[in-house]
């Protein structure tokens, strides 16, 4: 039997007596599995909820009446039975986040310390020096406007686990954003008539990138977490982000004789990878909710049909990118479609055709 604050007499902590309230591991909560691992143990009910456990309701109340800060379920217009049961497939958590994100680093470090010494960098292709200043340049930015707007997302999620998950996504695409920055600056160093401010020119003014920057800018103004956490790994990555990265850069640097590139940015298909799992997960959990799956469905379609046509016209604008290279060994026409059949697989999975 659970105990409340009527069969005590009391909300003071250790007050109820229970079996295994005197055992020191966490039982309180049912895993996913058979037994609870160390992510669960560090993340489930890391936060209070008048729901669950705060049988003395919320602790803090702010103005007007609302308890528990920013943990409100109304920080989205998606609905759940139980919030609760959100497990991010990674199962990543502090410790194992600075662990993967150290390597990561010094991975990249250690490639562009190499390159520069074996002045691999000199070896570029001209034109493709040119795209690396001004599209890789620019598309730092996108990077960073993704990474701010799951900063300011994960700060709503209504459990610790949708907040971790968020905000691993963050912090990964603000890494991706600082390791383009500092590799094209170090190669920069080594090569005459290298601009640093080719790519924030353009981002700004390029009208190549201006679409790209209206789907990103009309993520980060969204005040629905949720729909910010879905926007960028269901429609932007699959449509933009995936096209950019692994569409273009990570294929197209080899054959303009830039073996440097690859490798910096290629974590970041992993990253996203690892983000996705995180993502159709919760989606497919909410989509498919007993209670409220039909209201939550209409919510994704919407938002669906909003951010997609947002991403298609954004990546439609690049186009003009893949005929610049001096060797071009993909078109764009061909990753599109790799881009497409990627959404619609996502797509189909969440019961959203």
């Amino acid at each position: 039997m659970v105990a409340t604050s009527s069969s005590v007499g009391s909300g003071a902590a250790g007050a109820a007596q229970f079996a295994g309230s005197k055992s020191r591991k966490y039982n309180y909560f049912e895993p996913r599995g058979k037994r609870a691992t160390h992510y669960e143990d560090v993340t489930v009910d890391v936060q209070p909820d008048p729901e669950r456990y705060l049988i003395q309701n919320w602790i803090i109340e702010f103005e007007g009446g609302k308890g528990g800060g920013a943990y409100r379920k109304d920080n989205t217009a998606a609905l759940s039975s139980n919030w609760h049961a959100f497990r991010a497939p990674d199962q990543e958590w502090e410790r194992t986040h600075y662990q993967r994100q150290s390597k990561i680093e010094t991975m990249v470090q250690n490639v562009i310390a190499n390159a520069r010494k074996a002045g691999a960098h000199k070896a570029f292709d001209k034109a493709w020096q040119m795209i690396l200043q001004k599209h890789l340049g620019a598309w730092k930015h996108a990077e960073f406007g993704l990474g701010t707007s799951l900063m300011q997302a994960q700060r709503y999620g209504y459990t610790q686990m949708i907040n971790n998950a968020t905000l691993t996504n963050s912090s990964y695409k603000m890494r991706l954003s600082q390791d383009i920055t500092l590799y094209l600056a170090e190669i920069g160093m080594d090569i005459d008539g290298w601009s640093d401010e080719l790519g924030k020119q353009a981002w700004l003014e390029d009208p190549i990138w201006q679409p790209c920057r209206e789907a990103i800018e009309t993520i980060m103004g969204s005040e629905d977490y949720l729909e910010q956490y879905f926007a960028i790994n269901i429609v932007f990555e699959p449509m933009v982000g995936e096209l950019v990265r692994s569409g273009f850069f990570m294929q197209a640097a080899a054959a303009n004789n830039d073996f440097i590139t690859p490798p910096v940015i290629s974590a970041a298909e992993a990253d996203f990878e690892r983000n996705l799992a995180n993502t159709v997960d919760l989606i497919y959990l909410l989509a498919h909710d007993e209670e409220h799956g039909p209201h939550n469905r209409a919510l994704f379609k919407s938002w669906l049909a909003k951010h997609g046509a947002l991403a298609e016209k954004a990546a439609a604008a690049l186009q003009p990118i893949w005929s610049q290279p001096h060797s071009k060994p993909v078109s764009f026409e061909d990753v599109k479609a790799v881009s497409k059949e990627r959404l619609d697989h996502i797509v189909a999975e969440l019961g959203l055709e």
